[in-house]
Formats: C-alpha cells, structure tokens, sequence
C-alpha cells in the first residue's frame, strides 16, 4: 500500500497540477508514480523541471536516455520503474527481448550502447565513480565526453524516480517488466 495518496490532476495540490497534467500528456495518462509525485509540489515539480529539460538539452536521442533508464532502474531494484521503462523503451524501438539485455547490461549486437550503459551502471552503482576503463572504453565506443555526462544526468533523473517508489511504495498500475530469467 502506497504511503501516499495518489492524485490526477483535479485533485492535485495547484501548485502540482501543471507538472502533473504535462507528465500524464507525455505518458498517454496518469500513472501511479505521477499520481503519488503530486502530493509534494516539489517533487512533481523537481521531477518535471528535470525530465523536461533533458528531454529538451540532452545530446542522447529519446531512446539512448529510455535505455539508460531502464539500465538504472535495473541497478536500484526498482520493479515499478522496469516496467514503466521497459514500454517506454519499447516505444523508442527495443524490442522486449533488447529491454531484458539492457537491464542484464549488454545488448547483443550493440557494442557502443553497452559500452554507454556501462558507464551509467557504474555511476548508479558504485556512487558516481566509474573506473577509468569503463569511461575509456566508452570514448572508443564513439561516445563524446559531453555524451557521457548527459548519461549521468539521466541517471541521477532516474534514480529520483527510483528511490521515489521505494519511500512511497508506489502500487503497480503497469504490465511487469519482463523476467530476467
């Protein structure tokens, strides 16, 4: 049960229903985690204000960021966000099969994207270090240093979404991702 009520956007704190009605609009409605995010104008807000910048400045492509999404949602454990990001990474392009391989960290076929996903994992995992190889190996991928740190920044958006639903226990409202294996 979640520990936070869940609003639309009639019911939402004014200052919440903007952000909430522009997230709803982007996603096709209004799903659980938006719903919860609402209750605290400053998260929906902070959430908003972040997805839509990136979505705006970001050098990675719509589905490059679903990928880093669904990468780190993988690292933090977060059932609610694999699901919400394994079908938005398959509206980007992936195929179900390409999400299960980006949450276990390689997609066949893909040397650069896994070598981006790398970088990400370890920065989710390991508190924003990445080891030296790691980086290198994604430059000789073909990834830009200013790639690189526009995949932290879509990490650190994704971890908010994370540790979101791990505080509130955001209910599942969404198909399940995939299982592992």
């Amino acid at each position: 049960m979640a520990r936070v009520p869940y609003h639309d956007v009639d019911s939402a704190p004014e200052a919440s229903r903007d952000a909430l009605k522009r997230q709803s609009e982007r996603v096709g409605k209004t799903i659980n985690i938006f719903g919860a995010m609402a209750h605290s104008p400053a998260v929906m807000n902070l959430y908003d204000t972040a997805e839509n910048l990136l979505g705006d400045v970001s050098n990675l492509d719509a589905a490059t960021r679903e990928a880093i999404h669904l990468t780190i949602a993988n690292v933090n454990e977060c059932d609610y966000c694999q699901a919400a990001y394994t079908g938005a990474a398959k509206k980007h392009g992936f195929s179900e099969e390409q999400t299960v391989q980006i949450r276990k960290g390689a997609v066949d076929g893909d040397d650069k994207l896994t070598a981006l996903l790398a970088v990400a994992r370890e920065i989710g995992g390991n508190k924003g270090h990445v080891d030296d190889a790691t980086w290198q190996a994604a430059l000789d991928a073909g990834w830009s240093d200013v790639e690189l740190l526009d995949a932290y920044a879509d990490v650190v958006r994704t971890v908010m979404t994370n540790w979101f639903n791990h505080l509130v226990g955001t209910e599942f409202d969404l198909p399940a991702a995939p299982p592992l294996d």
